[in-house]
């Protein structure tokens, strides 16, 4: 693992495919079934789905990676939505590199993005720090929880 220069991240320990090519680290994403280059931020993408598949139970065919949306008319591409056979979001991720801190504006973006996904519950994460929230459209308000529902509970 020291070889690719990932960090040890505060999720529990996954298996994950790792390969050398052309002296670039690759990660194999289980979702969209290919190999990507580990770019710092991806290392924490990745870990966030095994998270989502191995820790919560959510099926691997309600994730969605890396997808455009609009937002005020622009495009943008969100990191990873949890959605379900409904077609309903559940739960929208905003994934950093471990050496970008979480601030307002990080909180703000995953806000701004979820003006149109509408889902149910954010998570932000640098890989180190994971903030989860849950949202109150009725009230219009969110309120801030220790961790994410398992699958089953929100099934």
């Amino acid at each position: 693992m020291h070889f690719y220069n990932m960090e040890k991240l505060n999720f529990p320990n996954y298996n994950m495919l790792i390969k050398n090519k052309e002296n670039k680290p690759y990660i194999f994403d289980r979702v969209r079934k290919k190999w990507l280059i580990c770019t710092k931020e991806e290392w924490v993408r990745v870990h966030c789905v095994n998270f989502l598949i191995e820790t919560k139970g959510y099926p691997a065919s309600w994730i969605l990676i890396e997808k455009e949306i609009k937002v005020y008319e622009t495009k943008k591409r969100f990191d990873i939505v949890v959605s379900n056979l409904r077609g309903e979001n559940h739960i929208l991720i905003e994934c950093k590199a471990p050496s970008i801190s979480i601030t307002q504006e990080t909180f703000d973006q995953i806000a701004r993005y979820n003006l149109s996904l509408k889902s149910r519950f954010l998570m932000v994460t640098n890989g180190f720090d994971h903030y989860f929230c849950q949202m109150d459209y009725k009230n219009k308000r969110y309120s801030f929880l220790k961790d994410l529902p398992n699958h089953i509970a929100i099934s």
